[in-house]
């Protein structure tokens, strides 16, 4: 299946110049991943389209205001911490995944070395070593080759697929599509909104 810079940019909800930029990254993700029919190319767009702000950020923007800090992480930052560590993303990144999945502690700096980046966001240190092995890059060591488009989509790709995503495409099950990848259902609309968008481009509306 081919995919073009009008398909990608209705599945993503990116511009067509954007778009255009990521056809050969994705094309060659989707190919190396299986996923290469309609449902499951709508799915992965429409799910990579809001992870990624539309193609937009391959790194995790943690910028959070101190009431963004309450409202997204309340159990890691007290008001007065909030304030504190307010619009200070490395600091920010090293409370809140400090000591989880391989990282260390918040004075290692491992959260913000192992921050969300790629297409989904591969985030901590053990997850960057799996996309490691899988993708033969030394990520660990150089974590920001996730920022580069090829990796960016193939870390998205090799993700889905680990994850038992093509199947679930498969059958239609979008929303529990969403909660792997999310953990919950955040920005389900807008992801509904694009998956429909794609399927029409890829004429199975």
């Amino acid at each position: 299946m081919n995919l073009t810079a009008s398909i990608i940019a209705a599945g993503c909800g990116a511009a067509p110049a954007r778009a255009a930029q990521w056809v050969g990254p994705l094309q060659a993700a989707c190919d190396a991943q299986q996923i290469g029919t309609p449902l499951r190319a709508a799915a992965f767009l429409a799910q990579i389209g809001v992870e990624s702000a539309r193609l937009s950020a391959v790194s995790e923007n943690l910028n959070y205001s101190a009431e963004g800090l309450l409202a997204t992480f309340p159990k890691y930052f007290s008001e007065a911490e909030a304030q504190q560590y307010a619009r200070r993303p490395p600091a920010i990144a090293n409370r809140v995944y400090a000591s989880r999945y391989g990282n260390g502690n918040e004075a290692s700096g491992d959260g913000w070395r192992y921050r969300g980046r790629g297409l989904v966001q591969i985030t901590f240190h053990d997850n960057y070593q799996l996309c490691a092995v899988a993708l033969g890059l030394p990520l660990v060591q150089q974590p920001d080759l996730l920022t580069d488009p090829a990796n960016a989509a193939m870390s998205a790709a090799w993700w889905w697929r680990a994850h038992g995503l093509n199947a679930l495409a498969d059958a239609g099950q979008f929303q529990q599509i969403t909660r792997v990848i999310n953990g919950g259902l955040n920005g389900y609309s807008q992801r509904l909104y694009l998956y429909g968008a794609a399927k029409k481009a890829l004429g199975i509306a």
